[in-house]
């Protein structure tokens, strides 16, 4: 949880009873006051202070109804639970209500203003692209007048402010309070990713979205959700909370597009597709295509084709995966009522998210470096694919990944396949071995391994180092599975870490190889 100056509280207490006519409870205890107020709202006992509403949650490693007496000690006034204390306090309000999470949701709705619904939300889920296709879509909105904060994976970004965050969908309240931020310094939008945690665990209840994007769906979090297709329905949910007048832009290219659209009207249906000779997969309002007409590892033109209009746009991003987000960005633009013209012009201009396909200069210019976030067999898989796919022939691509501890261990054998399968050389490496061995991590990826053209160097950093000293002209390198992050989980410490720092480094001192050489 972030700490609680970045999510500061209304100017005024928020009269409690107003708060409880907004909250689906069961039943009352203790003491009721009319005119009492709120001045914080919080699920966590460390942070309740004289006045607050304290809302206990039943979490996987603690159980918030376990601090509800020193709540009240600390000076809760009133709080929100799923069952009473044997002996409630006399000198609280208890309201019992059948989930906390949701309740929670509603509590800080009514406690922020309903500064939620002064916006236009606009959601994006799926396993990857989130980040990339949301930032497109609020500077898309940005470039065109319609001011838009970000809430997303590591940051909200309201202006030119950063707001750094822990999870890529903040807890309810904490939601709240960053629209209510947006609402008070002119925003019009707030764009943000919303993950399949989220959604089951009522993050975003009583939400209403004017805009819900699919971007894919393929292995991830399954030690959370057990089962693709509880992952898959996890990910639906979303869409049963568009507002009335609300669209669903969706990757129709996707396998569970179907699923995601339906209980969407036709008519509210925006389908987005990098095949537009073929039948789409599933009936829309509008049909959004793209087509890459020319590529290279530093930019690709491609040509958008609106349901109204045909337009080109350059763009830095590489990869076909890339121009699905380009594109889909382009589908909610084009449903607000932008132009196409304004709509190609805004998304020419300069974009880059850390840790997306990022490139890392090289100060030789001969070589190109990139860190990407993927962190799954299908990210891997695309983002070599999308290098692959421009680089010249005589050109060799170099790969360094890990997988994270304390995760999915199914996934590790499938990426070392993918990786040793598509690269011309592999560095099997440590990602967050958070409390796990290192070298059991590495063990299971090399099981997927086939051929002999990698080497296994657990410490992340020597293997970025060698990997770019054995790079020739034209030759790419790809540092993938931490993206944006600057930090390394090692035995329950986060060490300061960048992939970005240890690459921009090591081209810098080692110079182009001009002759083959890999590692022994």
């Amino acid at each position: 949880m972030m700490p609680e100056s970045h999510f500061p509280k209304p100017a005024e207490p928020v009269l409690l009873s107003g708060m409880i006519r907004e909250i689906d409870f069961l039943e009352l205890a203790g003491k009721q006051s009319g005119t009492v107020g709120v001045v914080s709202l919080t699920a966590d006992s460390r942070d309740v202070v004289p006045g607050s509403l304290f809302v206990a949650v039943r979490g996987f490693a603690s159980d918030g109804h376990r601090y509800i007496d020193t709540a009240v000690r600390n000076g809760a006034i009133a709080v929100i639970c799923e069952t009473f204390p044997e002996r409630p306090a006399s000198e609280a309000l208890f309201i019992r209500v059948a989930d906390s999470r949701r309740a929670l949701a509603e509590a800080a709705r009514a406690f922020y203003a309903h500064a939620s619904d002064s916006l236009m939300l606009i959601g994006v889920t799926g396993t990857n692209g989130k980040t990339t296709t949301a930032r497109l879509i609020a500077d898309l909105l940005g470039s065109c007048g319609i001011p838009a904060g970000y809430i997303g994976t590591g940051l909200c970004r309201i202006g030119g402010r950063d707001i750094p965050l822990e999870r890529t969908t903040p807890e309810a309240h904490e939601l709240q309070a960053l629209f209510r931020q947006m609402v008070g310094e002119g925003c019009r939008a707030a764009v943000m990713e919303v993950s399949s945690h989220a959604l089951v665990l009522q993050r975003v209840h009583a939400l209403r979205f004017r805009v819900a994007v699919f971007t894919n769906l393929s292995s991830e979090h399954l030690d959370f959700h057990h089962t693709m297709q509880e992952y898959a329905s996890a990910k639906r949910l979303l869409f049963d909370q568009l507002a009335p007048e609300g669209f669903a832009v969706l990757n129709c290219d996707d396998p569970h597009a179907a699923l995601m659209a339906s209980g969407v009207p036709e008519s509210m249906r925006f389908c987005c597709s990098l095949h537009p000779d073929e039948e789409p997969s599933i009936s829309s309002s509008a049909r959004f295509s793209a087509l890459v007409k020319a590529g290279s590892v530093d930019s690709s033109l491609v040509e958008i084709r609106f349901p109204d209009a045909v337009k080109s746009v350059r763009t830095e991003l590489p990869g076909s995966y890339n121009v699905m987000n380009l594109l889909e960005a382009a589908a909610v633009g084009r449903g607000l009522g932008l132009t196409p013209d304004a709509i190609a012009l805004a998304l020419q201009r300069p974009f880059r998210v850390s840790g997306r396909m990022e490139r890392v200069g090289d100060p030789f210019g001969s070589r190109s470096a990139f860190v990407d976030y993927a962190h799954t067999p299908d990210a891997l898989e695309k983002a070599i694919s999308a290098l692959r796919g421009l680089m010249a022939s005589d050109a060799r691509l170099v790969v360094v990944f890990g997988c994270g501890g304390n995760r999915d261990r199914m996934k590790r054998p499938e990426m070392g396949r993918i990786a040793s399968e598509n690269a011309d050389f592999v560095f099997l490496t440590s990602d967050n071995p958070r409390d796990e061995d290192p070298e059991i991590i590495l063990d299971e990826i090399e099981r997927g391994m086939q051929g002999t053209r990698y080497r296994r160097v657990a410490g992340r950093g020597e293997a970025i180092r060698e990997a770019a000293a054995m790079l020739r002209p034209g030759d790419v390198l790809l540092v993938a599975g931490k993206g944006h992050e600057t930090y390394q989980e090692i035995a329950g410490m986060k060490h300061f870490f960048s992939d970005q720092e240890i690459l921009g480094e090591s081209l810098r001192d080692t110079a182009p190889l001009t002759t083959q050489k890999e590692p022994s």
